[in-house]
């Protein structure tokens, strides 16, 4: 089987259709499916099947598609390894960062590959953990983040390395009448207004465990998933809100431990499986627990 035809059914099954398919390799569609045809014939079994007016993978392409990931992923180590012979780690690798996080720690790795030979290329990308597959079909490493009680992203076809815990408190505006304190319990927040995050996302998995343990659907006044925002509007009073401890600019805003709630959001980096024997791809990963010890340490 031609490593090129792995390579497009592998962008299939991240991309979902051949138009994406096509976009994403320049290829035009026609192309894209005659490469799978021939695959299918290569294989001597169907890689796809009809699904309503589109089309997927059967039970025999997916089981290929990891295997075009372990081939595909050998064919890098390789490259990977003669580039050692040279000198490296060099090479691009294309990162993607939720916001809060690529604010806490990016400043830490960027400028330490500066001179390393390592092209970082990062973009801002918040999703929910499931998507985080779709994501390393255009990215090398994905940082994302989950409530710590959630459920671990379980894919073969993603490798997920655990890089800090970061704790979520209330923060209020410095009128508020919690002002001044150090901790809270749930069911002193049962009456107020809030500022949530969009579901989904970790924090709002934390005000729905607040809901639970108080019995009262909280009065959510507005979804947000920028803390600068959400910072401004708790300032100005319009209401409470929970916000990763490391994520909270406003020196002037009251934070306040949640007592009683085991309240953390996970930083995770997400990469193929194996992408580490890259040199490029391992310096960043790298790069990212450096950052976090610093980042930890200080707090």
């Amino acid at each position: 089987m031609a490593l090129e035809r792995l390579r497009v059914l592998r962008e299939f099954a991240d991309r979902g259709t051949v138009a994406a398919v096509a976009t994403a390799l320049s290829m035009t569609p026609s192309a894209v499916s005659q490469q799978l045809k021939v695959l299918a014939k290569e294989a001597g079994v169907a890689l796809l099947e009809p699904d309503g007016r589109r089309i997927r993978l059967t039970d025999a392409g997916r089981a290929l598609v990891v295997r075009a990931d372990e081939v595909l992923a050998a064919m890098d180590r390789a490259v990977a390894e003669m580039a050692h012979y040279r000198g490296s780690p060099r090479g691009r690798v294309r990162v993607a960062v939720f916001p809060s996080g690529g604010a806490l720690l990016l400043p830490h790795v960027l400028p330490g590959m500066v001179d390393s030979g390592v092209d970082v290329v990062a973009r801002d990308e918040d999703v929910r953990p499931a998507e985080v597959s779709r994501l390393l079909a255009d990215y090398d490493v994905v940082l994302t983040h989950r409530d710590e009680r959630a459920t671990p992203i379980a894919d073969p076809r993603v490798e997920i390395r655990m890089l800090m815990r970061e704790p979520i408190d209330v923060v209020a505006a410095p009128t508020h009448r919690l002002a001044g304190r150090s901790a809270v319990a749930p069911e002193e927040l049962a009456d107020e207004t809030w500022l949530g995050v969009r579901g989904g996302f970790p924090v709002d998995d934390v005000l729905r465990s607040i809901a639970t343990i108080t019995g009262v659907q909280p009065r959510i006044a507005q979804r947000l998933n920028d803390f600068r925002v959400i910072e401004t509007l708790v300032a100005a009073g319009y209401g409470v809100a929970l916000m990763p401890r490391y994520a909270v600019g406003d020196p002037n805003l009251s934070v306040l431990r949640l007592s009683g709630v085991r309240a953390a959001r996970r930083y995770e980096l997400a990469t193929r499986p194996r992408a580490d024997s890259r040199p490029a791809i391992a310096a960043v990963l790298a790069a990212f627990e450096s950052a976090a010890a610093i980042v930890t340490a200080e707090a």
